[in-house]
């Protein structure tokens, strides 16, 4: 197995995960906060495919699937256009707000597509380029695609988390 084979399945199991969280939710459920200060299912799910879809973009040159594809205009919500949700404070999570579930998973399919597309063209040797130096040590494409699967996946057990709490708490 070569380890492009890999990160696609990684990023398979990512596309598994953010549907288990989202579907069958209702706006309500996708948009509630167990308390002030905590992220949404809605929120979870948009960061880690805005950050997906900010750094694969960013480290293959591409364009973004949030401003190529108009899922800015889609969602339409009240952040700056680049904006990945990174530091964001509670009053900005409260801004990322859905009307239903296919918004996020419509988006997250589109990067993921995207995604699978640029790794199944990647080399052994793609892997050691540096796409990063503004780190020390600068960071390789092998070292940012691993850094985006954690983070996604972090994000996405998150989202499965606040999902069975509120549906603990509505049962």
């Amino acid at each position: 197995m070569h380890a492009k084979d890999i990160l696609i399945d990684g990023y398979g199991r990512i596309r598994e995960e953010v549907h288990a969280a989202v579907e069958g939710l209702d706006a309500d459920d996708l948009n509630a906060r167990p308390t002030a200060e905590t992220n949404s299912v809605a929120w979870l799910v948009w960061h880690l495919t805005r950050v997906q879809d900010d750094h694969v973009a960013d480290a293959f040159g591409l364009d973004q699937v949030w401003l190529s594809q108009d899922w800015a205009k889609r969602f339409d919500l009240d952040l700056p256009r680049h904006d990945t949700g990174y530091g964001h404070s509670a009053a900005k999570v409260a801004k990322v707000r859905v009307a239903e579930g296919g918004l996020l998973t419509g988006y997250y399919d589109a990067v993921h597509a995207r995604t699978l597309t640029a790794l199944r063209g990647v080399t052994a040797a793609d892997l050691e380029r540096v796409v990063d130096e503004r780190w020390d040590p600068p960071v390789t494409l092998g070292v940012r695609l691993v850094s985006v699967l954690s983070d996604d996946l972090q994000h996405v057990g998150q989202a499965a988390y606040v999902r069975g709490l509120l549906q603990s708490a509505a049962a």
